[in-house]
């Protein structure tokens, strides 16, 4: 029987291209439903929780933050579980399944009418979300063949980057004139086109029929790869901290209309879009290099963000790093997932959307505390320094274990990304 590598080189390349365009455009769906709640918090909490709104605004907008806390906690529990359960299933039709799981609750997230039924409808919106670009990454890895897998993990990801450039802050423009729930439907739309997208474009790939939960939850018994989750979920809480109040930091702080900040999206989105694709070069290059190099960048952001927000060019230069050095590590981390997670390829490949999306749920929880004690829309930006200093030390710490095992006569290769280590880490 042919391998899934073997149907792959069988395409044409504009066949290849279609496929991942398709794969990209659900990252750009979900990068819609995962942000654009960031760039219309007020509206949210002006038309949720009317009563708190009208008497303490900041404190609606922290609260109306666990939506998206909420969304963040979902990718977490669902993207194990799926990637888990449904290993063996063919790749192609776990991705449709995952897609009109989407289109539903994100339709169910703009008609339900209370702000409890709402985060409810968020987190189950969310369940997907990590699954769908752990197999979608793999599917794109197997398209782009050898050598070339962070790329391809890069192209899947530019989908939810180029979000932040066009469709987070069109959508957002979309919730100010018409309303939250508009926005909704038309990320619900987006979903839709997705799913065609799919059954026109994507081959088929079979799963791996030798999976089974269990040897996929084997990844969860190597430190290595609990490392790796801590990094992205402490680290992340760099960005998300800053970019879940990116609202109000516009408006209160820089003092601009709210009108600009779909405007400030679009310069997040350029950040992301050109740290996803550096950051999948470098990985492909060196993992190590790539975290040390990205995460020294994220600091040096955070710290003009904070000494500079004030002013429209220490705004926009600031959260333009901040969005470029984040997106940089995702990739990173994913792919030194999959070279820790060892046989576990299709958890590991979904575990970085959790991990990333712990530190979207611990940045945005942490920041709505500071803001909601008085501190003020500039304090997120220090909790979200704290988290990517604490990142940056762990990414420290789990190679000086990769040399102390090279110096025992495991071979540590750091000038490639795959990492041969026998045993549970």
């Amino acid at each position: 029987m042919p391998s899934v590598t073997d149907d792959a080189t069988r395409l044409s390349p504009a066949r290849v291209r279609l496929a991942l365009l398709a794969l990209a455009l659900g990252g750009f769906a979900i990068g819609a439903t995962e942000f654009v709640a960031m760039g219309l918090l007020p509206n949210l909490a002006a038309d949720l929780l009317p009563g708190l709104y009208a008497s303490s605004p900041d404190a609606a907008n922290a609260q109306v933050g666990w939506l998206i806390s909420a969304y963040a906690l979902g990718v977490v529990v669902g993207a194990p579980t799926i990637a888990a359960a449904a290993a063996r299933w063919p790749r192609k039709q776990l991705l449709l399944v995952l897609l009109a799981c989407f289109t539903l609750a994100t339709i169910a997230s703009a008609l339900l009418p209370t702000f409890g039924l709402v985060l409810v409808a968020r987190f189950v919106a969310a369940l997907p979300h990590g699954a769908y670009f752990g197999i979608a990454s793999l599917v794109a890895a197997e398209l782009m063949g050898p050598g070339k897998r962070a790329r391809g993990v890069a192209i899947v990801l530019s989908g939810l980057t180029i979000a932040n450039v066009i469709g987070v802050p069109s959508i957002t423009w979309l919730g100010q004139v018409a309303g939250w729930r508009v926005a909704y439907i038309a990320v619900a739309a987006l979903f839709a086109v997705t799913f065609v997208a799919v059954i026109v474009a994507v081959p088929f790939q079979a799963g791996n029929p030798g999976a089974t939960m269990r040897n996929e939850l084997r990844a969860f018994g190597r430190l290595q790869v609990w490392f790796a989750l801590l990094i992205g979920a402490v680290g992340f809480g760099g960005l998300f901290a800053v970019y879940t109040y990116v609202a109000p930091l516009v408006i209160e702080v820089t003092a601009l209309p709210a009108l600009a900040v779909p405007l400030v999206l679009v310069v997040v989105g350029l950040g992301m879009t050109v740290g996803n694709f550096a950051g999948g070069v470098f990985a492909d290059r060196s993992v190590r290099r790539s975290m040390y190099s990205f995460f020294g960048v994220m600091l040096a952001a955070l710290l003009l963000l904070a000494f500079s927000a004030q002013h429209l060019a220490g705004l926009l230069v600031g959260v333009f790093l901040v969005g470029a050095s984040a997106a940089a590590l995702s990739p990173t981390i994913q792919t030194r997932l999959m070279d820790v997670a060892h046989d576990s390829q299709s958890i590991a490949a979904a575990l970085n959307h959790s991990a990333l999306n712990l530190g979207n749920a611990l940045g945005a929880f942490l920041g709505g505390i500071v803001i909601a004690g008085g501190l003020g829309y500039l304090a997120p930006i220090w909790v979200g320094f704290g988290l990517s200093v604490v990142g940056l030390a762990l990414a420290v710490v789990t190679f000086a274990i990769d040399r102390s095992r090279r110096k025992r006569g495991q071979h540590v290769p750091y000038g490639t990304s795959l990492i041969a280590v026998v045993g549970t880490d």
